[in-house]
């Protein structure tokens, strides 16, 4: 029997400075206005339209990404946490996190996301050295990038996030773990460190940019495990890693499966129904011109996901925690018995892929290698 999960909320800020040659997300370059009030009420209606989902549920977590959500003041995420607060209701220990870029103009702003109840930051950094910075398309400097942990810090920010790539054009291992080291350095808890790949639709696919050979990709990866291993940076998922519990909220309860409402030019939804069983997914328009023309729904797609493929969204998602995730889970966020899947785990087990045990959903050390072999077995 389906039960409800918690219920997040993300919200889609869809505009950039500039358009990065690797990003393949819903992002567009800002022209000399930004819409920002106009895109706030829009939100706020969006916000509305969706209520009849919430079912009795407050937000668990809120997510600001985008785009560069930082571009906007301090006062609009504000209107937007007050009408969230108001539509649907906190958690007392509510989770709320804004992506950011460490430019100055920026900067200026992180004591304003802070009192607009912004409590986490997740600053899009992706290297310290110049050299990288200027071939990814980058507007900041490494001197910016630390000044913004800096005044992430001096502001009050006890929580943030630092995004880094690695396998970049040219980058040596020394310049890999060189980045990790100034970023736990500068105090940073919790690290997003993830492999640069080049993706349909950008500016890299066009036009390669020439990456590290697969034997220096692979060195680069063991010595950056072991380089944030080393100083209290526990894994979690495939590519985070925090120390002293500082964990994101916001991304476990979508890999567990959980649910949660997107509003904003683009944003994915995925919604529980018990009383319908059925789980479904929602996207809303996806062109901002567009999302803030239209007078009638915004939701550009509204689909229930297939009990075939239910069990193997689950897993996408569960297994990418390194501890996997309690076995209840399954019949409560997919309505399927265990039944199932039992011959699948059973032969990933036998396998050395699985770990073995009724309680559990989790890979070994092994099976975490070679995931997507894992994924296939669903």
């Amino acid at each position: 029997m389906l039960q409800l999960p918690p219920l997040s909320l993300y919200v889609h800020i869809p505009w950039c400075v500039r358009k990065c040659p690797y990003c393949d997300f819903n992002s567009h370059q800002a022209g000399d206005n930004i819409p920002e009030q106009a895109y706030v009420r829009k939100l706020v209606n969006d916000l509305r339209a969706d209520q009849h989902w919430v079912q009795g549920r407050k937000l668990h977590s809120i997510f600001f990404g985008g785009g560069t959500p930082s571009l906007f003041s301090g006062t609009a995420i504000g209107e937007i946490l007050n009408a969230a607060e108001q539509i649907i209701g906190f958690e007392q220990d509510i989770e709320i996190t804004l992506e950011a870029n460490p430019g100055t103009f920026e900067q200026q702003k992180f004591a304003d996301f802070l009192s607009a109840g912004v409590n986490r930051l997740s600053i899009g950094i992706q290297s310290f050295n110049n050299n990288h910075l200027e071939r990814l398309g980058r507007i900041h400097d490494g001197d910016q990038a630390l000044k913004a942990i800096a005044t992430a810090k001096s502001v009050g920010f006890d929580n943030f996030n630092i995004d880094l790539m690695h396998g970049l054009p040219q980058q040596s291992l020394q310049q890999a773990k060189t980045d990790i080291e100034l970023a736990f350095n500068h105090g940073a808890q919790h690290i997003s460190w993830y492999q640069l790949t080049i993706e349909p639709n950008t500016e890299f696919y066009s036009r390669p940019p020439a990456l590290p050979n697969d034997d220096r990709l692979a060195d680069i990866q063991l010595a950056g495990m072991e380089l944030l291993e080393e100083n209290g940076f526990h894994q979690y998922e495939v590519s985070a890693f925090a120390r002293n519990g500082q964990t994101s909220r916001h991304n476990i309860n979508y890999w567990q499966f959980g649910d949660y409402l997107g509003i904003g030019a683009g944003a994915h939804g995925k919604i529980t129904l018990p009383q319908q069983d059925m789980v479904i997914r929602t996207s809303k328009t996806r062109q901002p011109d567009k999302y803030l023309a239209r007078q009638d729904s915004l939701i550009a797609q509204h689909n229930a996901i297939e009990p075939d493929q239910m069990a193997v969204e689950f897993m996408m998602n569960g297994l990418r925690l390194k501890q996997g995730l309690p076995a209840h889970l399954f019949t409560q966020r997919t309505g399927l018995e265990q039944c199932n899947i039992a011959a699948k785990v059973e032969k990933l087990q036998s396998q050395k892929l699985m770990v073995s045990g009724e309680h559990t959903y989790c890979t070994t050390d092994l099976g975490y290698r070679f995931l997507n072999k894992v994924l296939e077995s669903f």
